[in-house]
């Protein structure tokens, strides 16, 4: 676990926005903790999220109504206890006022939670995306920007069913919140469209070997009518690269981070199999629409080689939800005053233009914003994207059904839900 302040080159910007070296010494401070993996199978998605809170500041001018933002980050591993860890040392040993973060989805949980023993202190998610975090005893002074797990998937589910016409697949995931959620909203409405699942297959966070698990699945097409995939980072990597080098055939979808811009640039066996994935989620790196091609040229003349060629889901994430923050700061002039009252109440009421589209929040501070279903190209310079081939607007959390039809689906979990059941 590291803790590291960073400047973002924010002196020189801040004076000259601000007009004079004294206002910048009068004004007090806002600072905001980022919370990421910087370690383990997430690292690299991690990396891209702070440069998304990074991005966003530095479009802001390190600044809000002459407050100086300063900018310190803490490292995780997609481990809640070590994520905890890092959050009390940026809220309770640096001073953290607002805190952006975490990246995973069993992370995002126990933050919510440690945001409710913190009411001095406004939380906003980084890029976690578990249906927990914000449906059960959401806390008051959480808010998350950016849509969650099953919102990603539930519109890839109804696609694969009646447009690709699968009516029986497999699923290979790792074994937590996050790729629960992701299951839960693909069968959501996979099943109701008449498919069903054979079987799951988990395997934990950080494997590094997926023979035992390659060895159980179906060999060829035609057994089953395909394989949904939930692994991000490293993990997705690996699968992939073990499915390609020991002669797997089934046709892959995937969940939202197998084909995340953090996979589609690995090199390597894994890169055969995945032109022509389908996926879904809230970014889709040729979407034509404006607001994302100015976030791309923004992130690509900010960061050049250091970055990725597109931003990923994890940079967009934390953009998001620290652009959020800045906003809402704006609006209430950096008034932190009285348990950040103000600036809660502008957080809760902001709908703006993300780089995906409009977004607001719900009772529950949950996001509601488009979704695209994708597919992976390869592109006339070698590099593989994903290209939209549908964009659903106001995905909310309830996934289009009341709250109580929803609530009584019940929560996500290994066997939740099943189909047949």
């Amino acid at each position: 676990m590291t803790i590291q302040r960073m400047t973002l080159g924010a002196t020189a910007a801040i004076v000259a926005l601000m007009g004079s070296t004294a206002l910048a010494q009068d004004a007090e401070t806002i600072t905001i903790g980022g919370l990421a993996t910087l370690e383990g199978p997430f690292a690299e998605p991690g990396e891209d999220g702070l440069r998304g809170v990074e991005l966003a500041i530095q479009e802001f001018g390190g600044e809000i109504a002459g407050h100086p933002i300063e900018f310190i980050t803490a490292s995780s591993d997609g481990n809640p206890d070590v994520a905890l860890e890092s959050a009390r040392r940026l809220v309770e040993q640096d001073g953290a006022d607002i805190l952006v973060g975490p990246l995973s989805g069993s992370e995002g949980i126990r933050i919510a939670q440690y945001a409710k023993e913190q009411p001095g202190t406004t939380f906003l998610n980084g890029g976690s995306a578990a249906i927990e975090t914000t449906l059960v005893d959401p806390a008051e002074n959480f808010f998350r920007f950016n849509t969650e797990g099953a919102q990603w998937t539930a519109p890839l589910g109804k696609y694969v069913a009646e447009e690709r016409g699968w009516d029986n697949i497999i699923i290979v995931s790792e074994d937590y919140s996050f790729p629960y959620a992701q299951i839960f909203g693909f069968m959501a409405t996979y099943c109701e469209a008449g498919g069903t699942v054979e079987e799951k297959y988990f395997t934990p966070v950080g494997n590094n070997d997926y023979s035992s698990v390659i060895a159980q699945l179906p060999i060829e097409a035609g057994e089953v009518d395909g394989m949904y995939v939930v692994l991000g980072g490293s993990d997705a990597v690996n699968f992939l690269s073990q499915y390609a080098q020991m002669g797997g055939q089934l046709p892959i979808v995937g969940g939202t981070n197998v084909t995340d811009q953090t996979v589609l640039t690995t090199q390597g066996p894994a890169r055969e199999l995945l032109p022509g994935i389908l996926s879904s989620g809230p970014v889709s790196d040729n979407a034509d629409l404006e607001a994302w091609q100015e976030f791309v040229t923004l992130y690509q003349d900010y960061y050049g080689d250091e970055g990725l060629p597109s931003p990923s889901l994890f940079a967009s994430n934390y953009y998001t939800n620290t652009k959020a923050a800045l906003l809402a700061l704006q609006e209430v002039e950096g008034d932190l005053s009285g348990d950040h009252e103000a600036f809660n109440e502008a957080l809760s009421n902001l709908e703006f233009t993300s780089p995906t589209g409009t977004v607001s929040l719900n009772e529950n501070r949950q996001a509601t914003a488009a979704i695209y279903i994708n597919e992976v190209v390869k592109q006339d310079d070698g590099s593989l994207a994903l290209e939209p081939i549908e964009r659903i607007e106001d995905v909310d959390q309830y996934l289009g059904l009341e709250r109580e039809a929803y609530m009584d689906l019940g929560l996500p979990s290994r066997e939740n839900p099943s189909c047949p059941s």
